[in-house]
């Protein structure tokens, strides 16, 4: 099963380290930016399932780039931070973060709060709708204007994995890894060809797959 992969964004590298072993012990995968720069390129790059963000950053406020990841994102957020007032933590969760938690910290709250924000985010909805289509998470079925689209069990992963990602570039890497419940190694056939019977499928739907060189795949109305 592949892990589930954090984002840690933290100036203090001291702090940052620690944090980044203690997840790594528990079986997460992490990945690390010391600035906003630096997290905006591995939210793209990367798709964490969790971010934990410190608010004070060298290149600017960890707020304004919540700001900017709710536009297109719905990832879960931990603000990790030393602004500690009230009227702090009532900002940081009306400007989109799921959870707020001062510095200095227990490990063992830290852990707890992780964890409950990952397990609030694997709630996924019981139906999905992009105009004509319609997925069926229970059932597995996506249905064309009530029509079934006949797909596979990959299929109606990757698809699925695609209108909770609308516009947005996703590698190849991710696309697997959440289909295929395991890390992709190599150039996998397995997902070209699932992705290929897709596009088939979704002609007529409004919507195409397509593929940038350098960036991933793209699910974009036509």
């Amino acid at each position: 099963m592949s892990e589930k992969r954090i984002l840690l964004v933290e100036d203090n590298e001291q702090i940052m380290r620690g944090n980044e072993r203690l997840l790594i012990r528990r079986g997460y995968g992490v990945v690390t930016a010391l600035t906003l720069g630096e997290a905006r390129k591995a939210v793209e790059e990367r798709m964490p399932d969790l971010i934990v963000l410190d608010i004070m950053l060298p290149d600017g406020s960890g707020l304004d780039f919540m700001g900017e990841l709710r536009q297109h994102s719905k990832i879960p957020v931990l603000l990790l931070t030393g602004l500690t007032t009230p009227e702090d933590i009532v900002r940081g969760l009306t400007a989109g973060g799921d959870d707020y938690l001062a510095k200095p910290y227990d490990f063992g709250v830290l852990m707890a709060r992780v964890e409950a924000l990952l397990r609030r985010a694997e709630q996924i909805p019981e139906k999905l709708t992009r105009d004509r289509l319609s997925l069926d998470v229970a059932a597995g079925v996506a249905t064309l204007d009530g029509t079934d689209l006949l797909l596979t069990q990959k299929e109606f992963a990757l698809l699925m994995i695609f209108t909770q990602n609308e516009e947005r570039f996703i590698s190849a890497e991710y696309l697997y890894e959440k289909a295929w419940k395991q890390p992709m190694e190599g150039d996998s056939n397995a997902l070209k060809s699932a992705l290929k019977r897709l596009r088939a499928k979704l002609e007529g739907s409004g919507y195409c797959i397509t593929l940038s060189k350098g960036e991933g795949y793209q699910f974009e109305r036509e």
